[in-house]
């Protein structure tokens, strides 16, 4: 009898914590305003990539929504959204932000949605050790920036996608990570 009232509160304990964990763990949506934003603590030595605008014409990784354009008219011009791309993988976005990594050439894709004055930052990690690299796009809300890196063939690359605040060097939520991403493309 008491084993069995031992298996019925360890059953309920359980179930309360997964309870709890799926309302307190909810990631905010991309298009979710944050009441404030909170900071996110990132390594001291995380290398920061300033993501520049793709050649006009080439494609990007999926639209950004809206009209808002803020920056030079020639960054804005290039950086804006093209016809959709196959080959980004690992498309990830929370508020203000969207990421994917684009396996042809190993470049991390940056889109800034939100006009908040921060700017869309794709947090890079690896599953060989590599130390983590962060590209920020500051060309303004409603475009694309590319961070062309080079990482090893056989590896898995992970997305963290937050915002940045350029005067303070701080990074934001909310955020969101991707599953692991082939480096080759191949699942």
């Amino acid at each position: 009898m008491r084993g069995n009232w031992r298996s019925k509160l360890s059953v309920l304990v359980g179930a309360s914590a997964l309870a709890f964990s799926a309302v307190t763990a909810t990631p905010a949506l991309a298009d979710d305003a944050p009441e404030a934003p909170l900071e996110v603590q990132v390594p001291a030595d995380v290398e920061i990539v300033e993501g520049i605008a793709p050649e006009p014409g080439t494609e990007v990784p999926f639209p950004v929504g809206g009209t808002e354009t803020t920056g030079t008219a020639d960054a804005v011009a290039s950086a804006m959204a093209a016809p959709p791309s196959n080959t980004c993988l690992g498309a990830t976005a929370a508020y203000g932000s969207s990421g994917c990594f684009q396996h042809n050439g190993d470049i991390v894709w940056a889109g800034d949605t939100k006009k908040d004055g921060m700017s869309a930052a794709i947090g890079v990690y690896t599953d060989y050790g590599r130390a983590e690299a962060v590209c920020i796009n500051k060309l303004g809300v409603n475009t694309w920036a590319t961070c062309n890196k080079d990482y090893r063939e056989t590896g898995n690359v992970r997305l963290r996608v937050l915002r940045y605040d350029g005067d303070t060097g701080k990074f934001y939520q909310p955020e969101a990570w991707s599953g692991w991403i082939p480096v080759d493309g191949e699942y």
